[in-house]
């Protein structure tokens, strides 16, 4: 029960201009975990859209290669802090989350 409240993080959580920086890193992947339809509406140039709540989700993480380096974003930041956990939960150990979403994303959107 005590061990619920110690738990840590297994990722980072940015800032947009923080995110924005990352993105030029060498092996990092962009991974969008809004569904389809909210993807479709917007999104950051260069994401990979994976969603979240699909009954395949965990299929396609697994297929991703774990020495990369993972920014997660969805619409607040809460669907993407829980991918994120899982990820971390699967071994990732290179994961940030984009703090708030991409409805405080600064940077350029894809349409």
């Amino acid at each position: 029960m005590f061990g619920l409240f110690n738990k840590t993080k297994s990722f980072e959580e940015i800032s947009s201009p923080e995110f924005e920086l990352k993105m030029k890193s060498k092996d990092t992947i962009v991974l969008d975990v809004r569904t389809g339809g909210e993807f479709a509406s917007g999104y950051i140039p260069g994401a990979k859209n994976i969603d979240v709540n699909s009954g395949d989700f965990a299929s396609r993480i697994s297929k991703l290669d774990k020495s990369k380096n993972y920014l997660v974003y969805c619409r607040s930041g809460m669907r993407s802090a829980s991918a994120c956990t899982y990820l971390g939960e699967q071994g990732f150990e290179n994961v940030t989350n984009l703090r708030g979403g991409i409805m405080v994303w600064k940077g350029q959107v894809k349409r």
